[in-house]
């Protein structure tokens, strides 16, 4: 047989356990033939010698906001502002510039108070600069939006009357009056007046996002949220997804979430589990449906809020003294826990996996209840049931995390930008409570790598380096020392750790012969770098067919071979950053 790619000269980290170390990998038709000696007497139609830089699997993002990242790179960004006049600035300019929408809605990202000292917009001042015109910000952590009069006299919401829907708040101060800042659920509100977007822009955002994820080494992600709540961007989102694909748009696999509030009665015959418990997609559609490159993943559903918006559902009070009196706030549940309960297992009974938001530690009490009790009457799902984020976790919850199978998704990326504001917020005696990591693993429980983009950092460089060194804005430790990954374990959470919590090591996570051809070269070795977090992604590869490669990642021709060719600069220094 005749190679379609062979790489040489390569530092290949294969995560394989088996065979943890290569120099040449050939891949064949998107798979990996083989390594080193496999290969001896095979030619190849391209011959790529790497000149020592490194291999690894590619860069598995197990939780983020594909969409809502897309968007996001055509929206104003003020994540880069720093007090409040700088932030009152940029929309000062976005209002005086219009550029294509016109006079209709201002939509902005990255807002977070932690940018800000702990200040919130002044509602009074965001009506000065935008008058008449209708203000969409969103909050970094999705839980929360700032938004102006306008926005809420067009949802019906200004007066002080109005009430609250469930699992959300309307900010007021103490007349009554709406401060422009809506909470969880609120945000719907709001975001009526603006869903469904067009699959095009939804098409076009996926693009964006993919692209920006190839840059990074990024080959495979969780889309953790589709088709409805206030993390859904249309109803038919799916489709979107699935003619980015067709279209030649997606740069990465995808495995995309639906919202639980999506699934509904099927109908089916009193016999069918979806008779009995009917909560699905139309057709009987459940976790696992699709190919390699885009498939469902479990059903997500909110259980409670946020950390940094201190509506996580915790079992002590907050600490902090923020935007409200804390006094008694051990946050909230998204719904009622009993109706929140009969909803999963509707959902579960009709074969979907479980993909439970739970931050504070009540809601993941909450979460390994309800799964672990489906699990004992429906038995374990091929795609693993999770815990979304599962950022505060108690001593006794490690095991039974454990026991039932339960894969966890925390988030090192927000150490840098919200440790110390979650250090505050918690207080000491439970800070080693969370985001936990090396516990997590020597606890036996699947943990994957994720970044929660665009609420934190995505890069999966830096995330590696904060699951290390676990440092916050201020230079401090975050939580626990102990919690450290080695770079090897930091490694494997964003590659095999990630696979095996998604469901998919069988296909990925590993540079295994059989397995999908997903790779990224890096400058050099985040086993052994100085600094993970400083070396670049010279070029990333989805089946073998690159869908990134840098300046410094030069074909060219070699005397060697006809077909074969140098990577030139491969080794640059460590200090440049992708």
């Amino acid at each position: 047989m005749k190679l379609d790619l062979l790489l040489r000269n390569a530092e290949i980290i294969t995560m394989d356990p088996d065979r943890p170390v290569a120099g040449s990998l050939g891949l064949w038709q998107g798979r990996i033939v083989g390594l080193d000696e496999d290969l001896d007497g095979l030619d190849a139609a391209q011959v790529l010698d790497l000149g020592g830089a490194t291999v690894t699997p590619g860069f598995i993002d197990a939780h983020c906001h594909t969409t809502w990242f897309g968007l996001g790179l055509a929206e104003l960004d003020v994540s880069g502002a720093r007090g409040l006049e700088e932030l009152y600035e940029l929309l000062r300019g976005a209002v005086a510039n219009p550029g294509t929408d016109g006079e209709g809605w201002l939509f902005s990202t990255g807002f977070s108070q932690t940018q800000h000292g702990g200040s919130f917009p002044d509602i009074a001042e965001l009506d000065r600069i935008t008058g008449e015109r209708p203000l969409f910000m969103r909050h970094n952590s999705g839980h929360m939006a700032v938004v102006n009069t306008a926005a809420l006299r067009l949802a019906g919401a200004e007066s002080p009357s109005f009430p609250d829907p469930d699992g959300g708040a309307i900010v007021r101060d103490a007349a009554g009056h709406p401060t422009g800042l809506v909470q969880e659920t609120a945000q719907e509100l709001i975001q009526r007046l603006i869903l469904p977007y067009s699959l095009e822009n939804i098409e076009a955002a996926l693009e964006r996002a993919t692209l920006y994820y190839a840059s990074e080494g990024i080959t495979s992600f969780t889309e953790a949220g589709v088709g409805g709540g206030w993390i859904g961007h249309s109803p038919a989102e799916l489709a979107a997804y699935q003619s980015a694909s067709a279209n030649g748009r997606l740069h990465a696999r995808a495995q995309v979430m639906p919202v639980l509030d999506v699934l509904h009665g099927l109908g089916g015959h009193a016999s069918d589990s979806a008779g009995a418990a009917p909560a699905g997609l139309d057709l009987g559609i459940t976790s696992g449906f699709g190919n390699d490159y885009l498939s469902l993943g479990p059903a997500k559903v909110f259980l409670d809020g946020s950390l940094l918006g201190e509506t996580a559902a915790v079992s002590h009070e907050f600490c902090s003294h923020g935007h409200k009196d804390n006094r008694g706030n051990v946050g909230y549940f998204q719904a009622d826990p009993a109706q929140l309960r009969e909803r999963i297992e509707a959902a579960y009974a009709a074969g979907w996996s479980i993909a439970a938001h739970a931050i504070g530690d009540r809601a993941v009490d909450l979460a390994v209840d309800i799964i672990t009790d489906c699990q004992g009457v429906y038995g374990q799902r091929r795609l693993p049931n999770r815990i979304e984020h599962a950022s505060m976790t108690r001593p006794e919850q490690l095991a039974r995390l454990a026991d039932a199978g339960i894969a966890v998704t925390p988030q090192a990326s927000f150490f840098r930008e919200g440790g110390d504001g979650m250090t505050a917020s918690l207080g000491p005696d439970r800070l080693p409570w969370a985001y936990r990591a090396a516990s997590f693993l020597d606890a036996g429980v699947m943990l994957a790598g994720s970044s929660d983009r665009p609420v934190a950092d995505g890069n999966v460089l830096r995330g590696m380096q904060a699951f290390v060194d676990r440092r916050t804005g201020s230079g401090a430790v975050f939580g626990n020392p102990a919690e450290r990954l080695t770079p090897h374990q930091a490694l494997a959470a964003y590659t095999s750790g990630a696979a095996a919590a998604t469901g998919t090591l069988a296909e990925k996570g590993t540079l295994t012969p059989g397995k999908l051809a997903d790779f990224a070269v890096l400058s050099d070795s985040p086993l052994t770098a100085p600094a993970i977090s400083e070396l670049q992604v010279l070029a990333t590869a989805v089946g073998g067919r690159f869908t990134y490669q840098s300046t410094h990642f030069h074909a060219e021709p070699s005397s060697e071979s006809p077909y074969a060719a140098r990577v030139s600069a491969s080794r640059v220094s460590a200090t440049q950053s992708s």
